[in-house]
């Protein structure tokens, strides 16, 4: 297994983390998941899957694999608690399973801002949203799917995102579910910019997958599963069940569910390479069911998702991953801002390690938006804020200053704060100013603060980020590749 290092290039966590469910819940949860792991089973849709846990000794029937109890917790126990994810540049490098790190979004296939409205999202666009990701000071890693590139043909997306990414940001790798193939050759080109071999020891390029609730997996999930642990890069199980669909309506029942299903996935992980990141990602939420439509914000989502932090963090010390940003509202408005303030402290106070879902998302993850992503970047940044706390140190108590200043007084020119006023919290985009000045000033809303802001942004990125002589075999490579 390899160590974290001590370097941390995330935020730091001094809140008491919010818990849902009693520290006597939590084994409750395990045994009723071993219960289902054991007699149930999980369908894996993958013959080399179902070949490895035959090899192991599990008991496989057709396609359902029957996880004994030893087999489970010793995956879990074989899982690092910790794990630095290394970036290009490496001072750009992360700790995950110590402190907050955001990451872009994964999933939306529109986009939007006050200039063009929404439309399909293209290739430009997603390299736009790597670009802002290189230049926000809150992400800490880049990739994933901000948005779906649909000027790229969908076999192909997975390398073509990652190019992409490589080209505008140094900041640790995410890369994207795909088949088998495609997930390997993700791997070579990760191994052109870090160098031969070099994934052996370092984890470089992470992925999301998610089981096919309730208790599958199916075939594309397993292709990169499979792929990613044989090179003991970092795999990010997600389950996203609905309950009352794909999962039970109880909440309990969901959370339950929700844990096996992380269980099943991380078992086939440690068993092709033990001690390989696996980072618990619970993303389950209710369906509307007066719709049978997946709603993102309902207060209920947290309820699962905080429950199955508590299991990852206390029960089996993993990192953990949580979808912290969303909404269902289809505009930047004022349901957009208090749904996606509820999902950011939720997930933040309950512990999540990576944030995901945090920049942008409108309309239950279908669409980001240009102004949405600066606007949210500073909600995060409050968020983080909030979860680092108060400092209660002797020093930090003042009382020697509140002697010295005394009744009546006033610390405006005092030099304790002329010391400390620049570590102030401020805002990037809200107005702070008076209403007269904002009304002198055009009364600019926030929306078009925003707006102005990404473009600033963009007209000041580099072209690229990377060599000419690794962006000519890059090129090369996804020219050799294509449509094979």
């Amino acid at each position: 297994m390899i160590h974290a290092n001590t370097f941390c290039n995330s935020s730091t966590r001094k809140l008491p983390r919010m818990k849902i469910v009693g520290e006597s819940d939590l084994p409750r949860i395990h045994e009723a998941s071993i219960d289902l792991l054991e007699n149930t089973g999980v369908v894996f849709e993958h013959n080399e899957a179902l070949e490895i846990f035959t090899h192991h000794g599990a008991k496989v029937e057709g396609k359902t694999v029957f996880i004994p109890r030893p087999m489970a917790e010793n995956a879990m126990d074989q899982a690092p608690t910790v794990y630095r994810h290394e970036a290009r540049n490496d001072a750009r490098s992360v700790t995950i399973g110590d402190g907050i790190a955001p990451h872009p979004n994964v999933g939306c296939v529109f986009v939007e801002d006050m200039d063009k409205g929404k439309r399909r999202g293209v290739l430009a666009d997603f390299a736009n949203f790597q670009k802002l990701s290189q230049a926000s000071p809150i992400v800490k890693l880049t990739g994933a799917t901000p948005v779906a590139p649909d000027d790229v043909e969908a076999s192909e997306r997975a390398l073509y995102m990652l190019y992409e990414t490589i080209k505008h940001t140094d900041k640790p790798l995410i890369g994207s579910c795909t088949v088998a193939k495609k997930a390997r050759e993700s791997l070579d080109m990760v191994e052109m910019v870090f160098g031969e071999n070099y994934l052996a020891d370092h984890y470089c390029v992470g992925v999301s997958t998610n089981p096919l609730s309730p208790l599958k997996y199916a075939t594309e999930t397993l292709d990169t599963i499979i792929a990613y642990a044989r090179k003991r890069q970092p795999v990010y199980l997600l389950p996203c069940a609905l309950a009352g669909i794909t999962a039970p309506m109880s909440l309990f029942g969901s959370i339950v569910q929700q844990n096996t299903e992380v269980l099943a996935g991380n078992t086939l992980i440690q068993l092709i390479n033990p001690g390989s990141p696996a980072v618990y990602c619970p993303a389950s939420t209710m369906a509307d069911m007066r719709t049978a439509i997946c709603i993102y914000a309902p207060p209920e989502q947290f309820l699962i998702n905080s429950a199955c932090l508590q299991m990852a963090i206390d029960f089996y010390r993993v990192p953990t991953r949580i979808m912290a940003g969303m909404t269902d509202s289809k505009e930047v408005d004022i349901q957009a801002g208090y749904e996606t303030m509820q999902n950011m402290l939720m997930g933040l106070m309950a512990g999540g390690h990576m944030i995901e879902q945090v920049f942008g998302v409108l309309d239950a993850i279908l669409t980001i938006s240009y102004e949405k992503f600066i606007i949210d970047e500073e909600m995060m940044s409050r968020v983080i804020r909030i979860c680092e706390g108060v400092d209660t140190t002797d020093r930090e108590m003042s009382l020697e200053v509140m002697k010295e200043v005394g009744p009546g007084g006033s610390y405006l020119s005092h030099a304790d704060t002329f010391k400390k006023f620049r570590n102030q919290w401020l805002p990037s985009v809200s107005c702070w100013t008076s209403y007269d000045r904002w009304e002198s000033t055009g009364k600019e809303s926030i929306l078009a603060r925003a707006n102005k802001k990404v473009k600033e942004i963009l007209a000041t990125r580099p072209e690229t980020m990377i060599s000419k002589s690794l962006d000519k075999d890059l090129k090369a490579y996804l020219n050799k590749v294509k449509g094979l």
